[in-house]
């Protein structure tokens, strides 16, 4: 039985972000078997939440539907059958349900002032990560941290180029990789994102619409030499591919690795199979995020080692127009919205 309204971002058809709306009637859901209601303190923005406004090829999205898949809140009731959690715990959702699929494509999402969670997606917050913070961490930090950490691909010293810098997966590379003791060249676009990169800690800043990622590190490295480990770099982090592919193969040392977690830019490319086998290149996939990868992100918050990147807080009734900032690519890391 619902228990009132509550106000929530739905996505009532598939197009574009004309299609989503805030409401103030959407019925904050009871508490069922095995699940919690959560007040939500925070939620965030990930491209991921486009593709899902304009519809993904084989995925039938139940609409309409409360957007959002990353979302921290507290505990407002609990379910029967749920063991270890009472209300007023504070938590961070894993935003992957095991049986159903996302948070905010399956079901509804942290778009909302309460959201249905399934206990098993629930992890524990330290008393001094924010809402705001642990709200920004699943979808881009859980995967940067699991392609880095996670993989062990990056240590002390490594030259590590970050294509694709200033979106959320990119700026927790960058985070990451200089925790690690990186050297870090970080890719992006306009003169604004470079400063505030270079502001985050990245060695080197480089402007891809101008500038050749390629050739300026092999013109700073020098060029990979296929019988000495001298030249290029040791690591490229590309969730781009496209035509961004070959000469991410390019600039690679001999025996560096290619990073690889998405395809912004297309899953298809030009490939150069000379580059991998003739360089003893590593090609590693890295897919999502475990909870082992989130709860580690909150010990380095609580830490002061890590500080997630937040462009923008917004209030829920400016929702739509905080993800047309992600549409446009306007913003560096993340935005987050309270309810």
């Amino acid at each position: 039985m619902s228990k009132g309204t509550m106000r929530a971002l739905v996505l009532e058809s598939h197009g574009g972000l004309e299609n989503l709306k805030v409401v103030n009637d959407r019925p904050i859901p009871a508490a069922v078997e095995g699940h919690v209601v959560i007040r939500v303190g925070a939620s965030s923005f990930n491209y991921h939440d486009v593709f899902t406004v304009r519809g993904m090829p084989g995925i039938k999205v139940p609409l309409p539907v409360v957007i959002g898949l990353d979302m921290a809140g507290e505990i407002s009731e609990v379910g029967p059958g749920v063991k270890g959690w009472s209300k007023g715990d504070r938590v961070l959702v894993n935003p992957l349900n095991k049986k159903k699929g996302l948070l905010g494509e399956m079901m509804d999402g942290g778009m909302a002032q309460y959201c249905l969670v399934d206990a098993e997606q629930l992890i524990r917050m330290p008393d001094d990560v924010s809402y705001e913070d642990a709200a920004s961490l699943p979808v881009a930090y859980g995967t940067a941290h699991r392609m880095l950490v996670t993989h062990n691909t990056i240590k002390k010293g490594d030259r590590v180029l970050v294509l694709g810098a200033s979106g959320g997966v990119g700026t927790g590379c960058v985070l990451l990789a200089k925790l690690a003791g990186a050297e870090v060249i970080a890719c992006a676009g306009g003169e604004d994102k470079m400063q505030r990169l270079r502001d985050l800690g990245a060695d080197h800043v480089i402007n891809y619409k101008d500038v050749d990622f390629s050739k300026w590190a092999i013109e700073k490295y020098g060029k990979p030499q296929r019988r000495t480990y001298e030249g290029g770099v040791d690591v490229v982090i590309n969730f781009t591919g496209g035509d961004t592919w070959v000469p991410s193969l390019r600039c690679l040392k001999r025996g560096g690795k290619l990073l690889v977690c998405g395809a912004t830019a297309g899953h298809d490319p030009k490939e150069d199979l000379r580059y991998i086998w003739s360089f003893e290149l590593q090609v590693i996939g890295s897919n999502s995020f475990y909870d082992d990868n989130l709860a580690d992100l909150m010990r380095l918050i609580a830490e002061k080692k890590l500080k997630p990147v937040v462009d923008k807080v917004l209030p829920l009734d400016q929702a739509v127009d905080g993800l047309r900032l992600i549409e446009n690519r306007e913003v560096l890391g993340k935005v987050v919205i309270t309810p």
